[in-house]
């Protein structure tokens, strides 16, 4: 069955895929050793075996064992990978004898590697052995498919192409990603031919997530998990029950879902429940017609935001959480900063990887008991996906519309035999995660603010990766101190090559001896020795007039290049940044 006959039965029909070659293989008793794709060159026989097993339920289209085939061969050995391809390409199609269509499996490419270089060289390879259906399985995010989606159809314009998103079931993926939107953007991919969801969720929990998809213009997919895993003496173990499996994969029909399969830890008895169910299903009762889950269209209510939008410049002062649990310094402090003309407060979230009080928490209380817009700083460091997004969630509530998404000081040498760093995700997926939540309308649109370090030594690579974060949602750039000549010719580059806002980054430098700090152990801020020397020798009021006067130069440098300003509060000397940013006011 080529394509042309897949979108034939696709007409006026169902495609029924097969279950899980991976897990079902090593179910299979005398299943050889190592990766499963390698058992197409060492035991073809046992892989044909499976796929009938598949076919003789009903199932209508199968996938070819080469799910991982990029993962430990393609990088290391492409003579291997290719020849894995050929021969599961072989195993599948003696299996299926034209009765069934034989797909190319396609999983998703390394973290490390180039994805469409990945995805593109694995369709060759496909395309080579006479394959025209592909589909691109437990995808994260969109990296590279639409080129490989394009490639394939230039080499092949009948070529059928369906792609599927792995979502937990809050409806993301492991890349921060909302699995809604992909869909949508995928949707709107002319080579691509079906879109829909696998893997990570059961049968229930992603049957609610396909019932609250949007309406797609593509044949839609849903290829759910056997239930949850769980694991007996190193084994991993799927126990959903095959009837209650198939009642709720069938209930992704009245969603509108063409294509039905199994995913992790379904066998050929849960596949062959599903053919059974599909022969009593009245296809046309009850298929939405109309999007259910439309596009958030809530404007974002952050003041900073809106007076940006206006063209207006915009003040932010960073001011450090408190170490113990006393907030009235910081509180007075954030009053006067509000005061003396900042209109947001940015609280770090427990700077150089120490714990203090909870940056969230603090703009939540400035937010609802001072009526201060903040911007609390969120690092990737200490929280999994979970806390995250409950945090998040927490944010939205209390009111707070701003996040600043960055990746964090590590944990200091000398503490991290106690404290341990998460790092579940950087800096750009923790933005894409938040933009996700409020395109999803789970929490109400955040001002996405990024930073960008003007005083990186290299900084094209510096303003690449500002790109990757402007397409992951961020809107704002909140730069490192300009300090030095470079950091001035670094922002106006900044301003020719980024679409956001940015906001140039000044430090009050206070003495000599905070100079020479900075210059030293501070990473990411650099400071000119013109700088140094101009503090040697003055005393505390003095220093404090010239940190002024600095401050004015630079804002008066960059202003042609920047929105607005971001003063770092140096020892809490509030006073000092309301004296800049009544000189800054009038550059």
């Amino acid at each position: 069955m080529d394509a042309q006959a897949v979108r034939n039965l696709l007409a006026d029909g169902m495609l029924l895929f097969d279950g899980a070659t991976g897990t079902y293989a090593k179910s299979m008793p005398d299943w050889p050793e190592g990766a499963v794709e390698l058992a197409c060159i060492s035991s073809p026989q046992k892989v044909r075996q499976l796929h009938r097993a598949y076919l003789d339920v009903g199932c209508s289209a199968i996938k070819t064992n080469t799910f991982a085939a990029h993962v430990g061969l393609a990088a290391e050995n492409e003579d291997m990978q290719r020849s894995v391809i050929a021969a599961a390409v072989a195993a599948a199609q003696s299996a299926a004898q034209g009765r069934a269509a034989v797909f190319a499996d396609i999983g998703p490419a390394p973290v490390s590697a180039d994805a469409a270089y990945a995805y593109v060289q694995m369709a060759d390879y496909f395309l080579d052995c006479g394959i025209s259906c592909f589909l691109f399985e437990t995808m994260p995010a969109l990296d590279g498919i639409a080129e490989a989606a394009a490639h394939i159809r230039t080499k092949n314009p009948q070529a059928f192409i369906a792609v599927s998103f792995a979502a937990d079931p809050d409806g993301f993926t492991r890349a921060g990603e909302h699995a809604a939107s992909l869909i949508a953007q995928m949707d709107e991919c002319d080579a691509v031919d079906a879109v829909g969801l696998n893997c990570i969720c059961g049968a229930y929990h992603l049957q609610r997530l396909i019932a609250g998809l949007p309406r797609t213009k593509k044949h839609l997919l849903a290829m759910p998990n056997a239930g949850y895993p769980h694991v007996i003496d190193g084994r991993t173990y799927y126990d959903s029950d095959p009837i209650y499996y198939a009642q709720q994969v069938i209930k992704c029909v009245s969603h509108g879902a063409k294509i039905l399969g199994g995913c992790c830890g379904t066998t050929p008895e849960h596949l062959r429940c599903i053919a059974s169910s599909l022969k009593k299903v009245d296809r046309n009762s009850s298929v939405k017609t109309e999007t259910e889950q439309g596009k958030n269209e809530r404007g974002c209510r952050s003041r900073v935001a809106q007076k940006l939008s206006r063209g207006e410049r915009v003040i932010l002062v960073e001011l450090d959480p408190p170490r113990d649990s006393g907030i009235a310094a910081f509180l007075d402090g954030a009053k006067r900063l509000s005061g003396g003309g900042a209109d947001a407060v940015t609280i770090a979230d427990c700077p150089i990887g120490r714990a203090r009080m909870d940056s969230s928490l603090l703009a939540c209380k400035l937010s609802r008991e001072l009526g201060i817009e903040a911007i609390p700083h969120m690092t990737c460091r200490d929280r999994n996906v979970n806390a995250t997004k409950a945090l998040l969630l927490g944010l939205s509530m209390e009111g707070v519309r701003n996040v600043l998404a960055v990746t964090g000081d590590p944990v200091p040498t000398d503490d991290r035999d106690s404290v341990k760093g998460v790092f579940q995700f950087n800096s750009r997926v923790l933005a894409r995660f938040v933009h996700s939540l409020s395109q999803s309308g789970e929490t109400e649109p955040f001002f996405l603010c990024g930073a960008l370090n003007i005083n990186a030594v290299n900084f094209d690579a510096e303003l690449e990766k500002a790109q990757s974060k402007e397409a992951c949602g961020v809107e704002a750039f909140l730069t490192q101190p300009v300090l030095s000549r470079q950091a001035v010719e670094n922002i106006k580059h900044a301003r020719n090559m980024l679409k956001g806002k940015i906001l140039g980054g000044l430090f009050p430098v206070v003495s000599c001896n905070n100079a020479r700090f900075l210059q030293s152990e501070v990473a990411g801020i650099t400071v000119d020795d013109r700088v140094v020397a101009a503090y040697d020798g003055l005393d505390r009021a003095q220093g404090e007039e010239l940190a002024v006067r600095l401050c004015r130069d630079a804002a008066q440098q960059i202003e042609p290049y920047v929105d607005g300003y971001y003063i770092m509060t140096p020892f809490q000397r509030v006073e000092l940044v309301c004296r800049v940013m009544k000189e800054i006011r009038r550059v």
